[in-house]
């Protein structure tokens, strides 16, 4: 996505930005594009669901009068799990945060350069958080961990989401970061 001056209005969708992998990561890079489809589909049925169970509390509550606990985080679980997974997709379509404002000021060699930093920071960060997230899903498997509502869902549920939306997030990165220095490397 190009936001910044200069931005070129494009007339048809955009396409994948990724470019193939070169060698070893290929296998890797059809993997999380397959996966990538099959967890926007299932997030987009998860925020519709989300949006559903909210509708029936707003019912349940208002017009019928019956308490309702449990919709809050079911709507929670679901839309963490959707935002997390499908992440990978996102990051595969360049949507994420790229510092798109300055590149239509840089040479094209510099602007390389700036995606290959851009992709080299985001992995480091989504690389730590994916680390962070499994040693949370660890423990609160182990723990036995819940929420305090009176549903009292596992924590493991959101903490696993979370933990494998960035992981594979971290991965999606790794694949873009090889096609750029592969490119790299290609031009000189």
């Amino acid at each position: 996505m190009n936001h910044g001056v200069g931005a070129r209005h494009r007339e048809q969708p955009v396409a994948p930005t990724t470019p193939p992998a070169a060698g070893a990561l290929t296998p890797l890079a059809r993997v999380l594009g397959w996966i990538n489809s099959a967890v926007l589909t299932v997030s987009m049925i998860a925020i519709v669901a989300a949006c559903c169970v909210l509708t029936s509390a707003v019912f349940l509550r208002y017009f019928l009068k019956k308490p309702t606990d449990w919709q809050d985080e079911v709507s929670v679980f679901l839309l963490v799990g959707s935002i997390f997974l499908c992440a990978a997709y996102v990051q595969s379509q360049r949507g994420h945060v790229g510092i798109e404002a300055i590149a239509s000021l840089l040479s094209p060699r510099l602007n390389h350069l700036r995606v290959i930093f851009c992709d080299a920071a985001s992995f480091a960060f989504c690389a730590f958080f994916a680390w962070k997230s499994w040693t949370l899903w660890l423990e609160a498997v182990i723990e036995h961990q819940t929420t305090f509502s009176s549903l009292a869902p596992p924590l493991w549920i959101p903490y696993g989401l979370l933990a494998v939306g960035t992981t594979l997030l971290a991965l999606q990165i790794v694949v873009q970061l090889w096609a750029g220095v592969s490119a790299r490397d290609e031009r000189r």
